[in-house]
């Protein structure tokens, strides 16, 4: 029964977007001036995270070094308690958050402690609640040259997959659509990593890992609008470039929003329910999606029409010199 509903309503999605005429591209200029402001906020926090710690932004102990607790306590634990404890104990600048539901704190300390600094944040709680016993379940601790190196890996992987996607775009299209998917792909990820700066998020390797994530998604969806419009240009040669990737995007529409709405369902549920530790990766995800599907249809199939006199088609038609 439940299945039957589910295709019922996949059906109806389907028939809602079947003969959609959208005009993605006539208000192209738009979305780039709305999405370059985006990215040019995104440029500004790449730049103060380069600058490390000095720049205001909020890195992880992944890349400042330092280490990270996860303490499980027999009875909750106040977070204006915790905060004081670790204040008597010279420890004033360590980050708390709490997981209610667990009995957990989380403690991460941002600096090097000249010792085992789990150690030291285990004998202050020891001696300020014995009553409440605990066990330390994760401890990491990352030096500062560890942290910097770690910082300086995660922005070439990210360089090194977006290169990656070009290549394999202009391989399997053409140049300037790999040109295009790669300037959607750097929109996506300066975009969400520009809410994450001024939402003060913390920056740590899992942020990176999940903006991989969506570099890859937000390529697929990229990818299956692509499909279309290249098989329209060659069996609609006497249209505009315009008009053939309005068709194009209308008729995968209903396809790219259940892909789209499908994975939120499910990266959704995770930011919902999938606890403290992946809330932030979640939360990633969920932007990365919306991001994602909004890049495929309004800037990467546009910046085709901006990128057809300078960079041809493989197949000339008049499409490309009208448009």
């Amino acid at each position: 029964m439940v299945v039957e509903t589910i295709e019922e309503g996949i059906v109806t999605m389907i028939e809602l977007f079947k003969k959609t005429e959208i005009d993605f591209v006539g208000k192209r200029f738009v979305f780039f001036v709305i999405s370059g402001l985006a990215v040019l906020v995104g440029v500004v926090a790449m730049i103060q995270i380069a600058r490390g710690p000095s720049g205001g932004a909020n890195l992880g102990v992944d890349f400042t070094g330092g280490t990270s607790l996860s303490l499980k306590f027999n009875k909750p634990v106040r977070m204006e308690e915790a905060r004081h404890i670790l204040a008597t104990g010279g420890l004033a600048d360590a980050e708390l958050q709490a997981v209610v539901a667990e009995q957990k704190l989380l403690v991460r300390i941002k600096k090097e402690g000249g010792g085992k600094m789990d150690t030291r944040v285990s004998n202050l709680f020891f001696k300020a609640l014995p009553e409440n016993p605990f066990v330390v379940e994760s401890s990491t601790e990352i030096g500062p040259k560890i942290g910097q190196k770690l910082q300086k890996d995660a922005g070439l992987a990210i360089i090194l997959s977006t290169l990656g996607i070009i290549l394999y775009i202009a391989f399997r299209f053409e140049f300037r659509f790999g040109v295009a998917a790669m300037a959607a792909t750097f929109h996506d990820v300066l975009v969400i990593l520009g809410i994450f700066y001024l939402l003060d998020k913390e920056i740590t390797l899992l942020f990176i890992t999940a903006l991989l994530t969506i570099a890859g998604y937000s390529l697929s969806d990229t990818v299956v609008v692509f499909d279309r419009i290249r098989e329209n240009l060659r069996t609609k040669k006497r249209e505009l470039l315009p008009t053939v990737i309005n068709r194009s995007i209308n008729e995968v529409l209903a396809r790219t929003f259940n892909t789209s709405f499908t994975t939120l369902l499910a990266v959704g549920t995770l930011f919902f329910f999938g606890g403290e530790v992946i809330h932030d990766f979640a939360f990633v995800m969920v932007l990365g999606v919306l991001v994602g599907t909004y890049s495929s249809w309004f800037i990467a199939s546009p910046l085709l029409i901006v990128l057809k006199d300078v960079m041809p088609s493989r197949n000339e038609a008049p499409v490309f010199k009208k448009a």
